[in-house]
């Protein structure tokens, strides 16, 4: 169904490659107008230019509150509002416990958790403004819900950022901003894909019940599902989509 956003704007984080340019291109198709930041310019821009009047690219690093204020201001100095958030943007670094380091630690919670929680925050007042509620997706993973060699810091992060979503959604609830958390497993992300090789989303993945890895756009229809009306009853809830690898 067309027109599931029409009049939304909504915020995604991220959005120059993978998942949050897979989220933003179906919001467009679907009504809205999207913000799309990141801190690649070049291919930020370029989604963004994809999508004409409904696009508004900003440079945006998620760990900046300073940076987060200004990707709300031009959102609503663009669009006139804001609805929705999408906290998309992630750095995904395995070590095992023992050989990790502070460092990479703390850079993976800058960006997994701090950034999130600065984007709540940054978006209130706006979504506040419109009279009609909001919703902010946040999006974790199979590591924030299970145990996963080598994803200590990783799963770390996504476990706050789980329990960031439920907190939220019960301080924001009286305004009618709602705060769900979809949990992806093996995705065919570049991110992905430099790390397991270019050909990843084409294997066979044996320990995944559904035998491969998901695509952008799958997990781009569940947040499209959070971000629209249809989810008008549902905060605080855990969405996964992970061809059943946490099923077993």
């Amino acid at each position: 169904m067309p027109g599931r956003l029409d009049g939304k704007v909504v915020v995604v984080t991220g959005a120059g490659r993978g998942q949050g340019a897979a989220e933003a291109r179906l919001f467009a198709e679907h009504g809205a107008r999207v913000v799309l930041t990141d801190v690649r310019e070049d291919e930020g821009r370029a989604v963004a230019g994809d999508l004409g009047d409904q696009g508004l690219f900003v440079v945006h690093d998620v760990t900046d509150a300073a940076g987060w204020r200004r990707a709300v201001r031009a959102g609503t100095d663009a669009f006139g509002r804001i609805d929705a958030l999408v906290n998309n943007a992630a750095l995904w670094r395995t070590a095992p416990v023992e050989e990790d380091t502070e460092d990479n630690l703390r850079q993976l919670l800058g960006v997994n958790l701090v950034g999130p929680f600065l984007g709540i925050q940054a978006v209130v007042p706006a979504m506040r403004a419109t009279g009609d509620g909001g919703s902010v997706v946040n999006i974790s993973s199979t590591a924030g819900l299970v145990g996963i060699a080598g994803h200590a810091s990783y799963g770390a992060t996504k476990s706050g950022l789980r329990g960031l979503t439920r907190s939220a959604a019960m301080d924001l609830a009286r305004y009618r901003i709602r705060v769900n958390s979809v949990h992806p497993g093996m995705v065919d992300t570049p991110m992905v894909a430099g790390a397991l090789g270019a050909d990843a989303g084409e294997r066979e993945w044996p320990n995944v019940p559904l035998r491969r890895m998901g695509r952008p756009e799958e997990v781009a229809e569940m947040v499209l599902y959070l971000v629209s009306d249809a989810s008008a009853y549902v905060t605080g809830a855990e969405f996964t989509i992970d061809g059943g690898l946490t099923a077993r």
